[in-house]
């Protein structure tokens, strides 16, 4: 071994250094959270040029979001220089893109065709939907998407699903799927879930297609392979072949993180990864350098009441023990928030963490609403990722359907949303008109546009405007064949009138939505000048097509904020699907409630429950110091106040690693009238005849809070309410039938 190839092995442990210098035989690394797997393929990589003479050219390595790929791409360029511009490290549909740009013609396209994403998709569905007559809600484009991306992750195209279909829900899918597949080649679009399928579908179809990437690609490696799906899983294995001429492949994964069931991602791959390659190799990696030894202790206590792990493995840390972990029950929602950013102060005042080392965890999107109105309250900075990013918003979306215009002259979906944006004179008559006029022709809808004249039922004015917009699009498409995007979209917010409509509102609102305008020509110049820098990778051109395809492939983990900012960051607010794969100096898992996390739906089926301790893991395991868990005892539920009981993850934890707040005793096994088994603060439900009978003015003992007299009451029955002053701030709700409230 040479002396560079003996420094990238330097410093790595055993099971690290085997991972990196491992040749021939499949390879399966096992990466516990926070075991350095990132590190691990790099200097694989970093290994392979050194000392297996590899040339850069021939590494592919795939990741699941851009954010990973750039680290990836910026530590391999720091351990081998400029050569690791020639590599392929990108994301799956990244690397399925550039293919298929490539080899577009061989399957009909033009190279130019647009990616529509989730909201393009159901504005084509409800359009479907609409001219077969059927009811939207019964049939709703949501539903219908979300049973075609299914077909389609399966790789089952729509002539083999309705050759499937046993009922006539699966009859009436299968044939929405065939008009909608129709509809998309007619506008020359592929969806999300197309540009995984249609590059497995070239492959299989044209062997020699496939042959040469794979004599290209000799060494493939593959980034969270839990979270695969099956039409990635069948990419893998093309991309690999088999015998003699098939290329190294060398998967990273953790069958304790694999969490996207949702959206078709299959455990299966991971856990049966040495039945599918039966030379396979697998190598664990269990050190953990992130958490704590209580932090990993928790998580390692959660996880092993999974049955579906694959290799077990057990983390563990030469960080110490660390703080101990922090639990909080509150009252209510407000509550457990309060508790938190008081929390989150103290931690900051003391010097301990920054706001951009906090990460605030949750179940689901509508937890996020009491976290944000505390911190706004109390003045801490936050982020909410997810919910409605920037390229969500209309005036951005608006835009990037013209931008899409100027590359792609078919794509329908993008000309019906703006062919009247802004107003000139295009009504639902006229479009109704112009989809006629497509359908018997069999043309695409901007394609008809331009046969206006055919089409007699449109007033004069409408076809005005309908030239006009004509007319913008071809200004703009020819100046896109020689400038960046910036000057692209420039010229089409100044032709359009966009601009100037907005200036003129008196909407309050129309001023963000200027200053989102503003921000999309920023992000379009950042993007050509990131890409000049980058000008050495290949198909990589600082074009409006370029720019599209880098817009359509971001995804919520790449706007999480950055922890370093000079101004201290902003406390990242994020639901845990999203926070897969990130880490931070402190953690509130909140919601830790049975029905909210876990959450009802997957409480009856073993699976799904499974999944959802899953889910706990990566949560518990983005701590690096200082993890809280929070609850609370009562929330509010469309307008009511409900009892939750504890989590039952928490009972999983040994409690000797938890210390509960004083303003909620720790947490204890407790069993409900009935005999039903829970976990929370103790609590006694009492029978009605036991429910104290109040009234306004009484005097109670509350024997958490003490003394108090009631201000208001509410319900009756097993809902009845009172509203108590303690003396100690605002008065306190309580359900009296489970609070320990009796009348003095």
């Amino acid at each position: 071994m040479n002396d560079a190839s003996e420094a990238l092995v330097a410093g790595l442990n055993e099971s690290q250094r085997q991972a990196v210098e491992h040749a021939g035989a499949p390879l399966l690394i096992v990466a516990g959270a926070g075991s350095g797997k990132t590190r691990v393929l790099t200097h694989r990589i970093a290994y392979l040029l050194a000392e297996r003479d590899v040339h850069p050219g021939q590494i592919l390595a795939i990741t699941f979001t851009n954010k990973a790929a750039a680290e990836m791409r910026e530590r391999v360029a720091g351990l081998v220089g400029a050569r690791s511009r020639a590599m392929w490290v990108m994301t799956f549909h990244s690397a399925c893109l550039r293919i298929l740009r490539r080899e577009a013609h061989r399957l009909g396209w033009k190279s130019s065709f647009s990616i529509y994403d989730a909201d393009d998709a159901r504005r084509l569905l409800t359009q479907i939907v609409k001219e077969l007559g059927l009811d939207s809600k019964k049939q709703s484009p949501r539903w219908l998407a979300a049973e075609i991306s299914r077909l389609k992750n399966e790789l089952i195209g729509p002539a083999r699903a309705a050759g499937e279909a046993e009922d006539a829900k699966a009859r009436l899918v299968a044939d929405i799927y065939a008009q909608y597949d129709e509809r998309l080649r007619l506008a020359g679009a592929v969806d999300f879930d197309d540009i995984i399928g249609a590059t497995v579908g070239l492959f299989r179809d044209f062997p020699e297609v496939a042959a040469s990437y794979r004599m290209r690609f000799r060494h493939v490696m593959v980034d969270e392979y839990q979270d695969t799906n099956h039409a990635q899983y069948a990419l893998v294995r093309e991309l690999v072949g088999t015998g003699d001429e098939a290329a190294e492949l060398c998967v990273v994964g953790d069958a304790d993180q694999s969490i996207y069931a949702f959206r078709g991602a299959t455990i299966r791959n991971i856990i049966e990864f040495e039945r599918d390659y039966p030379e396979a190799e697998t190598i664990l990696l269990e050190q953990n350098y992130r958490s704590t030894q209580n932090i990993l202790d928790a998580a390692n206590h959660v996880i092993q009441n999974n049955t579906a792990r694959g290799r077990e493995k057990k983390l563990f840390s030469d960080l110490g023990d660390g703080p101990t972990i922090l639990g909080h029950t509150g009252d209510n929602e407000h509550d457990e928030a309060a508790w938190v950013a008081s929390r989150v102060d103290e931690l900051v005042d003391a010097g301990q963490t920054s706001f951009g080392d906090v990460a605030v965890f949750y179940r689901t999107n509508a937890q996020s609403r009491a976290f944000e109105e505390v911190f706004v309250r109390r003045g801490i900075p936050y982020k909410v990722v997810g919910g409605v990013r920037f390229y969500e918003r209309k005036e951005v979306r608006d835009l990037l359907a013209y931008l899409k215009l100027t590359v792609n002259a078919d794509d329908t979906v993008s000309a019906q949303r703006v062919v009247n944006v802004p107003k000139r004179g295009v009504g639902d008559r006229a479009v109704a008109e112009i989809e006629a006029l497509a359908a018997r022709h069999r043309i695409s809808f901007p394609a008809a546009l331009r046969r206006v004249d055919e089409a007699p039922g449109v007033s004069g004015r409408a076809r005005g405007g309908i030239k006009q917009f004509c007319e913008i699009l071809d200004a703009a498409t020819a100046l896109a064949e020689t400038a960046p995007p910036e000057e692209v979209l420039d010229k089409l917010i100044a032709d359009t009138g966009y601009l100037e409509g907005l200036e003129k509102s008196t909407d309050p609102r129309d001023e963000g939505r200027i200053e989102n305008l503003q921000e999309l020509v920023a992000v379009a110049h950042e993007f050509t000048e990131q890409t000049a820098r980058e000008d050495a990778a290949d198909d990589l051109a600082p074009d409006v097509a370029s720019f599209l395809e880098h817009v359509a492939l971001v995804s919520d983990a790449d706007s999480v904020p950055d922890p370093e900012a000079e101004d201290g960051g902003v406390v990242t607010l994020m639901t845990l699907h999203t926070a897969k794969g990130l880490e931070f100096d402190t953690v509130f898992l909140t919601g830790m409630d049975d029905g909210l996390f876990p959450h009802e739906r997957s409480m009856s089926k073993p699976d799904d429950m499974e999944e959802e301790r899953r889910l706990a893991y990566v949560g518990l395991t983005r701590a690096r110091k200082h993890l809280h868990l929070t609850r609370a005892g009562t929330r509010n539920v469309f307008g009511q106040p409900e009892f939750y009981a504890a989590s039952r993850f928490l009972s999983e934890i040994p409690s000797g690693l938890v210390e509960w707040s004083q303003s909620a005793p720790p947490p204890q096994r407790v069993v409900k009238r009935g005999g039903t088994p829970s976990f929370g603060q103790p609590i006694a439900i009492r029978d009605p005849g036991d429910v104290p009978s109040l009234e306004v003015g009484d005097r109670v003992n509350h024997d958490k809070w003490g003394l108090g007299r009631v201000v208001e009451l509410k319900g009756s029955g097993p809902r009845a309410q009172a509203r108590i002053d303690f003396g100690d701030g605002d008065p306190k709700w309580v359900i009296l039938r489970l609070a320990p409230v009796s009348k003095i």
